[in-house]
């Protein structure tokens, strides 16, 4: 699975963020191909490009154009938390039943 972590501008969040989603999918046993993270600029215009893009909650709209695509877009609260990301890949998406080892 290609993975895409956004943030606002594209380092500290961003990278925090890339290690929750990385510990939320291994405790899920979803297997990560390749994982980017960055800004929203440069996300916006490459999302479509992955699987999957997680963003901070109040960014979530401006990927509208990479959903409609069929990626899938989750907004997280917390990007620290591992737990939080693993609910929401489990009660918003059907990414453990389509990716899952």
């Amino acid at each position: 699975m290609n993975v895409l972590v956004c943030c606002g501008n594209g380092s500290g969040t961003s990278l925090m963020m890339k290690r929750s989603t990385e510990k939320a999918f291994k405790s899920l046993n979803i297997p990560i191909t390749k994982i980017h993270h960055c800004a929203i600029s440069e996300g916006k215009s490459t999302a479509k490009n992955f699987d999957v893009v997680f963003t901070p909650l109040n960014f979530v709209e401006m990927f509208a154009d990479a959903k409609n695509k069929g990626v899938t877009v989750v907004g997280v609260k917390n990007v620290m938390s591992a737990k939080e990301i693993a609910q929401r890949v489990q009660e918003e998406t059907d990414l453990e039943s389509r990716f899952k080892k």
